[in-house]
């Protein structure tokens, strides 16, 4: 639920759910990978006694943008 949520809300989110989606992905497929990497995030923030910074999280699907 709350990977789907944040398609709405998060940019860096979306890019990571249509890029999986633009690779063949199914919804469900890409929607695990990006709650996948949800948690990845969190995990950081909580290792590393940062705040959440959605430029930082999604660094890499920017670049990949661009």
């Amino acid at each position: 639920m709350w990977a789907f949520c944040s398609l709405s809300v998060s940019e860096g989110a979306r890019r990571h759910y249509d890029a999986h989606r633009a690779k063949g992905n199914t919804h469900h497929q890409a929607l695990r990978s990006l709650a996948n990497r949800w948690v990845g995030i969190l995990h950081g923030c909580l290792k590393h006694h940062v705040n959440y910074c959605e430029e930082v999280a999604w660094r890499d699907t920017e670049q990949a943008a661009a």
